[in-house]
């Protein structure tokens, strides 16, 4: 059995796992936010970092890499990494992934995505929406054991720029970011 799991933040450019073939593409109907806190990888309890989450966007897609898993032991090793990598995301789902924009049918069906939604009650660490200078503040001064959350802002943007992807809301943001830093030399 083949498993498929898309990746629209750090997962685009550092998988972890061992895959068979990396595709570019997108799904639908999601848009990409840094909605989700980060207290075990790009901040603290203290301090959250920012990571990006899918929040449902009608008419939207979100571009990313699917990783395709083809031998059973290596789906049962990425599983058990994800989970542990992904474990403050809530939800999976099982989405359509597109490598075309005018297909009008999937490239592959049942591509798993991990979610952060914004249920409160299953997801403590949803931050929600908030404006691009207290976002940009935020990821400035959060850190945790993965490193800096600027790192992983930065890191997100070249990714996406390499794929092709100019996503206006990790723009915007690392500009912000770079702004901040620049003013407070």
């Amino acid at each position: 059995m083949v498993m498929w799991v898309f990746g629209y933040g750090s997962l685009i450019s550092k998988a972890g796992f061992h895959y068979d073939e990396r595709v570019i593409g997108f799904i639908k109907g999601y848009r990409r936010v840094f909605y989700q806190g980060s207290t075990d990888h790009r901040g603290t309890p203290e301090f959250p970092g920012r990571t990006v989450t899918l929040e449902p966007a009608e008419g939207e897609i979100c571009w990313g890499a699917a990783y395709k898993i083809s031998k059973e032991e290596d789906a049962e090793t990425a599983l058990t990494y994800l989970e542990v990598r992904e474990k403050q995301y809530d939800k999976k789902e099982y989405l359509d992934f597109y490598t075309d924009l005018t297909a009008t049918s999937p490239a592959v069906s049942g591509v798993m995505v991990y979610i952060a939604t914004a249920d409160k009650k299953a997801n403590v660490n949803y931050l929600g929406p908030a404006s691009d200078e207290q976002i940009a503040r935020q990821i400035i001064k959060s850190e945790g054991p993965a490193g800096p959350n600027r790192d992983y802002l930065f890191n997100l943007e070249k990714a996406l720029l390499q794929i092709g992807c100019k996503d206006k809301h990790v723009i915007d943001l690392a500009n912000e970011v770079r702004r901040i830093l620049e003013e407070e030399q």
